[in-house]
């Protein structure tokens, strides 16, 4: 099985090695002149095949308004050269052989009206490297057809997924803030882990990884933001679409999709909807060792669970547009999870140090669970005039609501396999209600040959979480030792400043500064525990970009940011999956920060190496391990860091192999220092770590195309766990029918089953072992159906005011 492994992932390299035995064909070379016939500069040129336009290469005109394109195949070709606030140019379809091509010159027009004589048909590749961003276009890609949002950022450039403890990270970097459609999930990782494994990728059109934010953008997130856009329509009209997909691991699943688009007079409206239905499992061995006293204790445990789940939602927004400069919008959203594990079974056995056993006890589980969400906003957007003086409000309302429960029977036995004692049965539920208020003011004018940006907000949020914990002797009985109920209200208002410019054509900048206020209050009803915190800080951010040459483009830039605890984090109460095992609230959380800086290079539009470095202060690690040595109970909880310093550097570039065959490669390096002082030693850790990603696309004919990918995770640390390497191989097959109006993908993910979670943690006297599976390894098909006028423009692609709260609602899993 390794060497099939090995093999595959060497074909998904042969592409990056590929284009070095590509002979150069021809050369294609033109210029550009404005209105006034002067040479126009940096303008974006574009090589499209004369059959369909398909892309074939792109580039930037020079200083002096000239371009060339080297090593073109022989055919037939046409260019197009485009500027922002200009028409553009197309030749007429000309012919390249081993001579060199000089085209005629291009004289740019200011725009009046989109030309329509040429329609270019362009596939965006599934991973684009922007300058301030990397974008994941998840409706081209053929693998990702019938997946989650989960699968799909496992396989983003930099994204970590740790299955294991229920985290993301970006660069290596925990804190990351996940927004759908710009508006933030406002959940913790757990739960926002749980969310992306129930929503289905067909309703995705891309995901942002931005991974330095401006001062524009909220201070909160370390690692920067992940931004998950959903489809949306382009046109006057009426369209829709229609998607249906089942998958089979070990047990099967299903989803379904429908989306309506309508745009006539002065309204555009739509609405979506889907559901989900999945069972699954995850399987967990887990060996420690716990010295107390001369001695060693060790636990040998093997859990199994079934889990199965239903997710429904629902998104439907409507924009009046009052005259040409004034829109009104309404956005509403909601969704139910339902989530259980019907058959949940831990078998542990006791040993002493010589691994004699000493007990054994087996603990049967039921989790389960529903949350429910509605988010409402009301957003306002004006243009002063056609130079781009221009102000936005929104108000946001968005309510959480959801309930947790869990059941635990524990017998124990001798070693002779009799009972050793009486059983402890115990159940505890949690509800939880979280309601969030927010408006948020933007105002963009000219300003100085630049552009002037300012803004307020202010939000507020209330969550209440009633753990109720009870043991069973003859009738259920409260547990006043392991119930709590925790409340945390906290307001943040917030101002900010942006001006961006240009020194030169060559050099552009940025300038920002973002001021927070926040004052929260963390209160523990039960144990009669309150935090009152009140404090203001300040987050500039500085952007330098420099046009070398035609070829070459430098991006230098910093930021601060903030990252606060979510709620369920300073919550103290106990969650158990046995006697010995459970999870602990700190409230004695504080909120890291963090000081970014990173350099980007950008060669020829092709080639981009991104070198990043940032030092986190008290930076909050979840899931770290603790024991009570003298009970044998071993316990996990988050906790404050003193200092971590991270290095990245990421490196992205396509290769068109063929011209039926195009290949994405992404690697991704980190370095990272961990330095404190934690249960009273001093604690450090040196780690590096890469990460690699790579996507072959083939077009077979017309209607049948490919996909061939795979991602590797080397050995990391994630906290105190040094994880073993990890990584998957994915293929995919896809027809289009019905004139391109239905599409059918099949696809398996994780062939060879590799994506699997093995790792330990030693530090003073913790010695643990951990091994996780779950059904990684699947086969899908999936459907879809496109109806009516496909050109249907869609409602505004906005953000909402509560873009930084939606992260950090809910309890842990």
């Amino acid at each position: 099985m390794k060497i099939l492994f090995n093999l595959t992932v060497a074909l998904l390299l042969t592409g990056s090695f590929a284009f070095a035995q590509t002979p150069a064909k021809g050369k294609v070379s033109g210029s550009i002149l404005d209105e006034k016939s002067q040479p126009f500069p940096f303008v974006n040129v574009l090589l499209l095949q004369s059959a369909d336009s398909v892309l074939v290469k792109g580039l930037a005109a020079d200083e002096n308004g000239k371009f060339t394109f080297d090593q073109v195949a022989q055919g037939k070709y046409l260019a197009l050269v485009s500027m922002v606030g200009y028409q553009k140019s197309y030749t007429d379809v000309f012919t390249v052989t081993d001579s060199p091509v000089t085209l005629p010159t291009f004289n740019l027009k200011t725009d009046i009206q989109a030309l329509k004589e040429v329609t270019v048909v362009a596939k965006k590749p599934f991973i684009e490297q922007e300058i301030d961003r990397t974008v994941v276009n998840v409706e081209n890609s053929i693998v990702s057809a019938g997946a989650t949002a989960l699968e799909i950022l496992e396989r983003a450039p930099g994204v970590t997924v740790d299955q294991q403890n229920e985290q993301l990270k970006l660069r290596g970097k925990e804190g990351v803030i996940v927004q759908i459609d710009g508006k933030q999930t406002f959940l913790s990782q757990q739960e926002l882990i749980n969310l992306l494994r129930n929503t289905p990728s067909d309703n995705i059109e891309k995901i942002e990884l931005i991974t330095n934010p401006s001062a524009k953008y909220d201070a909160a997130g370390n690692s920067g933001i992940i931004n998950i856009k959903m489809k949306r329509n382009k046109n006057y009209g009426t369209n829709g679409n229609v998607n249906l997909g089942v998958a089979h691991a070990k047990y099967g699943r299903a989803n379904a999709t429908a989306t309506i688009n309508h745009r006539a007079g002065k309204i555009s409206t739509f609405i979506n909807g889907g559901a989900f239905l999945n069972k699954g499992f995850n399987n967990n061995d887990i060996y420690r060792s716990i010295p107390f006293e001369d001695k060693v204790t060790i636990f040998d445990q093997r859990t199994e669970r079934i889990n199965k789940s239903e997710y429904y939602n629902v998104r439907a927004g409507l924009d009046y547009f009052a005259t040409s400069k004034t829109t009104v919008g309404v956005l509403v959203s909601g969704f139910y999870n339902s989530y259980s594990n019907p058959f949940g079974q831990t078998n542990t056995r006791i040993l002493d140090e010589n691994l004699i056993l000493q007990r054994t006890f087996r603990t049967n589980v039921y989790n389960g669970g529903t949350m429910n969400n509605i988010s409402t906003n009301v957003n306002f957007k004006h243009q002063f005039d056609d130079k781009g003086k221009e102000m936005t409000f929104d108000v946001d309302y968005v309510n959480y609501g959801g309930k947790k429960s869990s059941n635990l029977d524990t017998r124990y036995y001798k070693p002779n396999g009799q009972e050793d004692g009486s059983p402890e049965t115990v159940r505890n539920n949690m509800p939880s209600d979280i309601n969030i208020a927010v408006a948020k003011l933007d105002y963009t004018q000219p300003l100085w040959k630049g552009k002037f940006e300012t803004g307020l907000k202010g939000s507020f949020v209330a969550s209440d979480n009633n753990m109720v914990f009870e043991t069973k002797a003859d009738d259920w009985v409260l547990d006043p030792t392991r119930s709590n109920r925790f409340k945390y209200t906290e307001n943040v208002n917030a101002a900010y400043l942006n001006y961006s410019g240009a020194i030169s054509k060559k050099v552009k900048y940025q300038l920002g500064l973002r001021g927070e206020h926040t004052h929260s209050i963390g209160n523990s009803v039960t144990l009669n525990q309150k935090r009152d915190r009140n404090y203001v800080n300040l987050f500039p951010s500085v952007f330098l970009s420099n046009q070398l040459d035609t070829n070459n483009v430098l991006n230098l830039s910093y930021s601060r940011r903030i990252d606060r605890p979510n709620y369920q984090s300073l919550n103290p109460f106990e969650f158990y999956l046995d006697p010995y095992t459970f999870q602990r609230g700190n409230p004695n959380l504080k909120p890291q920060y963090t000081n970014s800086f990173q350099l980007v290079h950008v060669y020829k539009n092709f080639l981009n190496t991104t070198l990043a470095y940032s030092r986190i202060k008290d930076m909050i690690a979840d899931e770290l391990p603790q024991q009570i040595a003298s009970e044998n109970k071993t316990f996990v909880t988050s906790d404050n860091l003193d200092n971590q310093d991270n290095v990245s550097l990421t490196i992205s570039f396509p290769i068109k192999v063929a011209k039926w065959w195009n290949v994405q490669t992404n690697f991704t390096g980190v370095y990272n220092h961990y330095n404190s002082i934690y249960l009273e030693e001093k604690l450090e850790i040196k780690q590096a770590s890469w990460n690699m990603f790579a996507s072959n696309q083939f077009t077979i004919t017309k209607q049948w195309s490919a996909e061939l990918s795979g991602w590797y995770n080397s050995r990391a640390f994630y906290g105190l766990y040094q994880a073993k390497p990890m990584g998957m191989v994915n293929a995919g097959l896809q027809k289009n029918i019905w004139n391109k109006k239905g599409t059918i993908r099949l696809n398996v993910n994780d062939i060879f089953w590799t994506n699997r979670f093995r790792g330990r943690a030693i530090y003073k006297d913790i010695d643990f072992h951990v091994k996780s599976q779950w059904p990684s390894r699947q086969f899908r098909l999936t459907f879809t159906y496109n109806f009516g006028n496909q050109n249907v423009k869609g409602a505004r692609q906005r953000n909402t005011g509560s873009d930084d709260l939606q992260k950090r609602a809910n309890g842990g899993s």
